[in-house]
């Protein structure tokens, strides 16, 4: 189980890095275009911005770990363990039904905007402009990644208690200052 975990860890992150690097080629084509050959590529903008979006949803549904968000812990790590478990599970609870809760509507806007294609990109084999279904369709898969992630949080919160190792600060020892040599204990 841990050398699958490793190898789908890997995959996305080379997936999200090969996007990335995808962006960055085509802002360079972009600056290139502009300001050497003095005729801008209309399509290199809207494939950045695709990217971007792709890069975006893509990254936070496989890549992004708990403890890389950016959260305000200061009460929840003062409470007392049980307290924290039961604000974990509310917090893992909420996220994973909201997301359900939210995703027929939201597929329902994304299937509609099939009728809307791109400005400018086009899909190489076939020619054809890409539909905005296609584009936000990356949405839809954050919200079922993100969904089952909490949904799997919330059974771990209950068999293993609150995730305090999401609130560690890198480097910082929990333990007592050490004494110095020659200072006395106060």
């Amino acid at each position: 189980m841990k050398a699958l975990s490793k190898w789908f860890t890997t995959g996305t992150e080379f997936i999200a890095a090969t996007m990335l690097a995808a962006m960055f080629i085509t802002f360079l084509l972009q600056i290139f275009s502009r300001y050497v050959l003095l005729t801008p590529f209309g399509w290199t903008l809207e494939l950045c911005l695709i990217l971007w979006v792709w890069i975006v949803f893509f990254g936070c549904a496989f890549i992004v770990r708990e403890k890389d968000h950016v959260t305000f812990d200061i009460f929840y790590l003062a409470a007392p363990r049980r307290l924290r478990q039961v604000l974990a599970l509310i917090a893992a609870g909420s996220i994973c039904i909201g997301m359900l809760w939210a995703f027929l509507p939201t597929w329902d806007y994304i299937d509609f905007m099939k009728i809307r294609k791109t400005t400018t990109v086009r899909i190489p084999v076939t020619g054809d402009k890409i539909p905005m279904r296609t584009i936000f369709s990356i949405y839809g898969v954050f919200m079922l990644v993100i969904a089952a992630r909490y949904a799997w949080r919330f059974v771990d919160i209950i068999r293993n208690g609150p995730p305090d190792e999401d609130h560690e600060l890198p480097g910082h020892d929990h333990g007592a200052p050490a004494i110095r040599e020659g200072e006395e204990a106060v």
